[in-house]
């Protein structure tokens, strides 16, 4: 393999991830990662919890050097009516030089505004206001970084009344306008589908295949109220069979796209969690639809 120096005097090998599906790297499994080295593809981490430096630096070296790295960040506050922060901007990029991810990715949400900063991602009005709002800011990014992001489609308990397209329209607006990809969550989709009452299938359908570069699969509750129930995406439990099944229509549709497995708290052994990675692996293995992409269909290879 081939190695990269880089600002800190490390080298690291440039390698893509060699199979499909990897996983959230998350403190408590710091020194299992180390100790076990799992058969996983790769790893993705908040670049956030690594603008101080110290020891989490140390740790991310520790796992970049076992394993191809994706960022996933959830600051950016793409969807913000003002510029994304160049502070901001400033330290991703830092760490994007330090430790080469293959990919970087952020959220189809706001949470910033002015000098308040929140700690949720927040909704928006699937409007053509806020396409343009977005185009701005991804523009923004990805001319600051040199390189293609990937947004993620949000988990929403409110539909705004003003919209006026479904949010796979508008994802898919979104890459035609800025040439971003697309990072499908399947969990957020069904979690979706059943509070605000819409086909989740359809909505795969409706996404163009060619913008689709990333999946992530994860956990969900049920609160049960006396009207109903509310479905919440807390990426603490095992996926669900009925978004395992909603992944397996996204792999016909989509083809062979890399997989995360997402568990934020609550979290099980190491070994647990590469189970999930293992059987979102298994169903792309399976997938007959080995595919290369051309716009938006896929040409069968031979």
């Amino acid at each position: 393999m081939d190695k990269i120096a880089v600002q800190s005097g490390r080298t690291y090998d440039v390698f893509a991830p060699l199979k499909e599906t990897g996983i959230g790297l998350r403190s408590d499994h710091y020194r299992a990662l180390q100790d076990e080295k799992p058969d996983i593809g790769w790893i993705e981490v908040h670049p956030e919890n690594y603008f101080g430096g110290g020891v989490p630096r140390q740790r991310l070296h520790e796992a970049r050097t076992l394993y191809p790295l994706s960022f996933h960040a959830v600051g950016l506050s793409l969807g913000s009516d003002q510029d994304v922060d160049e502070s901001h901007l400033a330290q991703i990029k830092e760490l994007i030089d330090l430790y080469d991810p293959f990919q970087v990715s952020d959220h189809v949400s706001w949470s910033a505004s002015g000098n308040a900063h929140l700690n949720d991602l927040l909704p928006l009005p699937y409007t053509q206001e806020t396409v343009l709002r977005l185009q701005r800011n991804i523009d923004r990014t990805q001319t600051y970084f040199g390189r293609q992001i990937l947004v993620e489609n949000p988990s929403s308990y409110i539909a705004f009344a003003e919209n006026d397209m479904s949010e796979a329209a508008f994802m898919n607006a979104l890459a035609d306008k800025t040439g971003c990809g697309l990072l499908l969550d399947i969990n957020n989709i069904y979690v979706q589908a059943n509070n605000h009452g819409f086909d989740a299938y359809d909505y795969l359908d409706e996404i163009k295949r060619g913008a689709v570069q990333e999946m992530h699969l994860a956990g969900h509750s049920v609160r049960d109220f006396e009207d109903g129930k509310l479905l919440v995406d807390t990426h603490d439990a095992y996926v669900c069979d009925d978004v395992w099944a909603l992944y397996k229509h996204a792999v016909s549709r989509f083809g062979k796209v890399r997989t995360l497995i997402e568990w934020d708290s609550d979290l099980p052994p190491l070994a647990e969690l590469v189970g999930e990675a293992d059987k979102a692996q298994a169903i792309l293995d399976a997938c007959d639809c080995n595919a290369e992409k051309s716009g938006d269909e896929y040409v069968a290879l031979g």
